[in-house]
């Protein structure tokens, strides 16, 4: 039986991008952006868009794990969605498609798949139009990102599908802050309090 696609809860910042401050200290999570899957009271688990895995492509990850693909596959990078499991795969993607499986609409224009299902489509030409493809995935336990926003480790912002799925990797950090009005040159590392 197949179950039913669940809907991310209203509220929090899911949904919502993150965009390190340029001050951020873990390595990991420098000049990042992250699209907020999910967002409440017990944590929060969200995939980086903008830091592609140097060696290893989609097409590489799809033979890796026996999917067969069309001849005309068109490769695709593979991104480090964050230092949590990451041997594990997740599909950000337009919500064209969903899994018989599992698939989180997290909003009206973005959906999140995390079954092997969805390589399977990829791979054979009928997955989602749009995709992001993350090894791992960024997480915090409860209160932790409320902290890190309180210290100013982020900014948040509402996503846009186009930053997500069109913008080259490279252009993210500074495109999400455009979507804020904020000049990268203009950031300080450091808050001040009154």
């Amino acid at each position: 039986m197949n179950e039913p696609m669940t809907t991310a809860e209203d509220g929090g910042l899911t949904g919502q991008l993150l965009i390190a401050m340029p001050g951020m200290l873990d390595p990991r999570f420098a000049h990042s952006v992250v699209y907020l899957c999910a967002h409440s009271p017990e944590g929060a688990m969200g995939l980086i868009l903008n830091k592609p895995v140097a060696d290893l492509g989609l097409r590489e990850l799809l033979g890796q794990l026996d999917v067969a693909v069309t001849d005309d596959f068109r490769g695709a990078p593979l991104h480090f969605g964050g230092p949590v499991e990451q041997g594990r795969g997740f599909v950000l993607h337009t919500p064209d498609y969903e899994s018989p499986v599992a698939t989180l609409q997290v909003d009206a224009s973005v959906s999140m798949t995390a079954t092997m299902d969805i390589l399977e489509e990829i791979g054979a030409g009928r997955g989602p139009q749009q995709r992001l493809v993350a090894l791992g995935y960024a997480g915090w336990g409860p209160g932790q990102l409320e902290m890190e926003l309180g210290q100013n480790g982020w900014l948040t912002c509402a996503a846009e599908t186009g930053l997500i799925f069109d913008t080259p990797n490279a252009e993210k950090w500074e495109a999400a802050l455009r979507i804020l009005g904020v000049d990268a040159l203009a950031l300080s590392s450091t808050a001040g309090h009154a």
